[in-house]
């Protein structure tokens, strides 16, 4: 990384290599893994953004009471976050306490793709663990804020996936369709930590299945962010949908009233990339940015992942594919 010229390094903590149980006793061995590799960065002039949840539950903390899925992992991840700003935080200057929130969420309790592959009950379970995640957020940017901040002198942020939705057509119906989709994937979690509460899209169509925010939550919720960590890797056309068959997917996808694809009339949004989902769209990510920039306020915002996936520096012509 040196030669290459690098001057910062994204990585992320291992929850379970700190607390292997996901509390109680401290693993000095994976602390002081994490502290020579930090010194190694530093004396190369590199500087650290450290990422403390990369979708790595501790299983303990699963086993003993489901996880996200219970309050008690605000707590827990809480204090596993301060461990952090204690033993690196004199030396870490940016924190993320999540990478994709949205990603985990949605793959681990809707549509089951990633651990812990639950698929059970996901018209309410993508909802509470995104809750139980921002208030985590919240709970451990209030800890940081009132006792390492004034001293370390760092900042705290989340990373979001993103991707930009284009309205399929012109119509009144896809242009709501295309803010839909992006209320269900960004603004899920960053308005409530921007303006205090969910989309209002997502209290109208997710109706109580949607937790609602104490007003001593919203006290640290809202403004709880430094900056903005983005994933940004594509674009996808938005049209509107009210067909029920897609609740074969995923539920939020359903609650969300939209389908999203990179093709449009037979032919793709972009060159396609060595991936299956991924559409090379350069213009997405001044869209987005512009986006984040009018609906919040202008935060500060790091790209903490972008590129394209490629074989042999070859990239698929678009021309190759089509609807079928």
């Amino acid at each position: 990384m040196k030669d290459m010229g690098l001057d910062s390094y994204r990585f992320s903590i291992s929850w379970s290599r700190i607390y292997p149980d996901g509390n109680g006793q401290i693993n000095q061995g994976g602390v002081d893994h994490y502290n020579e590799f930090i010194d190694a960065l530093l004396a190369n002039g590199i500087q650290p953004y450290v990422t403390l949840y990369h979708w790595d539950l501790p299983q303990a903390l699963y086993d003993n009471y489901t996880g996200w899925l219970d309050p008690q992992i605000i707590k827990d991840y809480a204090r596993y976050a301060e461990t952090c700003f204690k033993k690196f935080g004199d030396r870490v200057k940016h924190w993320i306490t999540f990478n994709e929130p949205h990603t985990f969420t949605v793959q681990g309790y809707d549509s089951g793709l990633q651990a812990p592959g639950r698929e059970g009950n996901s018209d309410v379970e993508p909802y509470i663990v995104a809750h139980h995640t921002i208030l985590a957020h919240a709970a451990t940017a209030d800890i940081y804020r009132r006792r390492y901040k004034p001293t370390q002198k760092g900042s705290i942020g989340v990373s979001f996936d993103v991707i930009w939705f284009e309205p399929g057509t012109n119509s009144p119906e896809d242009v709501e369709a295309a803010q839909r989709a992006q209320d269900f994937q960004l603004g899920w979690f960053l308005d409530p930590m921007m303006l205090g509460d969910y989309p209002s899209s997502m209290r109208s169509r997710v109706g109580t299945r949607l937790p609602k925010f104490a007003d001593s939550d919203v006290s640290l919720v809202k403004g709880s962010l430094d900056f903005v960590g983005i994933n940004h890797y594509t674009t996808y056309y938005a049209r509107n949908s009210s067909c029920g068959i897609i609740n074969l997917l995923n539920d939020t996808l359903v609650d969300s009233g939209t389908t999203a694809f990179p093709i449009k009339d037979g032919k793709p949004i972009g060159d396609r990339a060595n991936s299956i989902w991924l559409y090379i769209v350069p213009e997405g990510m001044r869209k987005l940015m512009n986006y984040v920039k009018n609906r919040y306020g202008n935060p500060p915002v790091f790209i903490t992942e972008n590129g394209i996936y490629v074989l042999d520096n070859f990239i698929a012509p678009s021309h190759n594919y089509s609807n079928g």
